[in-house]
């Protein structure tokens, strides 16, 4: 099972192709943007109360 990290990582790898058109590129960026922000979130919420 792939975690949230590994897909940010794998979204990340993929941008360095220069075989990607620019619709490609544009949706691997919004995902890769989603993705990071879904990660924050989680973050944010496993974040014990001081």
């Amino acid at each position: 099972m792939t975690t949230l990290r590994d897909h940010i990582q794998m979204l990340r790898a993929e941008l360095t192709s220069y075989a990607l058109s620019r619709r490609e590129r544009a949706q691997i960026e919004r995902e890769l943007k989603q993705a990071c922000a879904q990660f924050a979130a989680d973050r944010y919420d496993e974040t014990p109360p001081a």
